[in-house]
């Protein structure tokens, strides 16, 4: 299977800046899962696509999959058949997609498609009819059945055997744990909740228990993610459940509790700034328990009349207040956020508005996108659409403000001791390491070029920070 190259993902925005909660990440699935084949064992390869939900959805998938007696191939050529778990936020979005499903139809045959995309199967079979099967987003028991149908399943209950842990398609330090699908906004530029419905929260007993193997099996960082983390337990009115010798909410001040007393970093995303964010600042600022001091909030704009033409539940104004007020609880918190330029209606004024609010919020973590349109979005009707021209000229101005705040934060890094979680180590014996401000794949680095011979993946380190960079730090070992 291949990889799809940096140049396919604008998400990326800058080198190294956040992405939303919907931007798709492309991930070489299965260049993370070591298989062995006996003879005749019946064999799925995975293309996965998408935001950390959709990775997720995709390790489940290969989990059943692996406990029916499918391996899994790392290659075209090896596989009896391709599942492509498909991303379908953006337009761009969906062109990748397609362009995956095509790659997959030429040098394998056999593909079932699934994922967000998914939700429009007639879109899919328009330009690819040779397809097996289409589902949509998190249709588990559906893709099980394409795949019966299309390679039936030959198990060994001898010999396939399936760790307790499942499959995994992050590193083994650290894995995406999904409290939540759905989300009940009416974003007007959004069709995640057309694709994958209203706000389902999973019972706050079941997170635990997946969260306690995960730490048991040596993960040592879980990612917390939902489409709105802030809303988890809404649906199901913060319903009371047994954990351990006690109770424990579908809350999600009182899960974050929970998880912080497991062992791991816990570091939470797509967190709406809603009021009660505010009680989950003091369990970052504690160091008793492993909840990191960062948070994801995908802010999007800071113009109340922009915010109000994207139905966003936010104003800027307010958003300053409780930024103050976080930082106030939990100094050293780590703020990271996207947003949007040249949506439909946006002014000059608005704009400078967004520039403004950065002067005064100083994020630490700044990503950004140029508006487009998505089929089935309602931002398509609004009128006043700005020109690509102008969209662009206010990218690369709001990218430039974004690194310098960047860099003028890191800077203010040089001489401090930080804690690091060693992601890789190179043929060099360079260390590329994340501190509590970095989540994988996203943030910046910090990198060891001396004296990290006897370090492991995982491993927690201390490091001087000596030099920095627009969004990457280098440092040396501390004993």
């Amino acid at each position: 299977m291949t990889k799809n190259p940096p140049s396919l993902r604008p998400d990326l925005a800058n080198a190294r800046v956040p992405h939303d909660a919907n931007a798709r990440v492309p991930h070489d699935a299965n260049a993370r899962v070591t298989d062995t084949h006996r003879a005749g064992q019946p064999t799925i390869g995975m293309i996965s696509l998408g935001c950390p939900k959709a990775l997720v959805d995709s390790e489940r998938i290969l989990t059943r999959l692996r406990a029916e007696g499918y391996a899994i191939s790392p290659d075209y050529a090896g596989a009896d058949a391709v599942i492509v778990n498909t991303c379908g936020f953006l337009d761009s979005a969906k062109a990748e997609s397609l362009d995956a499903i095509g790659e997959a139809l030429q040098e394998n045959g056999k593909v079932i498609v699934t994922g967000c995309l998914g939700a429009e199967p007639d879109y899919i079979r328009e330009h690819h009819p040779r397809i097996l099967a289409v589902t949509g987003p998190h249709q588990y028991e559906q893709v099980l059945d394409a795949v019966h149908g299309a390679v039936p399943p030959s198990p060994d209950p001898f010999i396939d055997l399936l760790p307790a842990t499942g499959v995994s398609l992050t590193p083994r330090h650290y894995s995406y744990l999904k409290i939540s699908e759905g989300c009940n906004h009416k974003c007007k530029f959004c069709i995640i909740p057309d694709m994958r419905g209203r706000l389902a929260s999973r019972p706050a007993h079941a997170v635990l228990r997946e969260a306690e193997k995960l730490v048991d099996a040596g993960v040592k960082e879980l990612l917390v993610i939902s489409q709105d983390t802030s809303a988890y337990g809404l649906d199901r009115k913060y319903d009371v459940n047994p954990w351990k010798d006690g109770e424990v909410r579908s809350h999600i001040t009182d899960l974050t509790r929970a998880l912080g007393q497991l062992g791991a970093w816990v570091r939470l995303h797509y967190v709406y700034p809603y009021p009660h964010v505010r009680d989950l600042i003091p369990l970052m600022a504690d160091p008793t328990n492993g909840i990191l001091p960062y948070l994801d909030i995908p802010f999007q704009h800071s113009h109340p009349d922009v915010l109000r033409r994207m139905a966003r539940p936010a104003a800027g104004a307010k958003t300053l207040e409780e930024i103050a007020a976080w930082r106030s609880i939990c100094p050293d918190i780590t703020l990271r956020s996207t947003f949007i330029v040249g949506y439909p209606g946006e002014t000059e004024a608005e704009f400078q508005h967004l520039l403004d609010w950065l002067d005064a919020a100083q994020l630490d973590r700044i990503g950004c996108f140029q508006y487009e349109n998505v089929a089935g979005a309602r931002s398509n009707a609004l009128p006043d659409h700005v020109s690509d021209e102008v969209k662009q000229d206010r990218w690369d101005r709001f990218m430039a403000k974004a690194q310098a705040i960047s860099a003028a934060k890191l800077a203010a890094k040089v001489g401090r001791q930080l804690e690091g979680i060693v992601d890789d180590i190179d043929t060099d014996g360079i260390a590329t390491c994340r501190t509590w401000a970095d989540a994988p794949e996203i943030d910046g680095n910090l990198f060891i070029d001396e004296g990290a011979e006897g370090l492991n993946v995982g491993d927690i380190v201390q490091v001087l920070v000596d030099e920095a960079g627009d969004y990457d730090l280098w440092g040396t070992l501390r004993p």
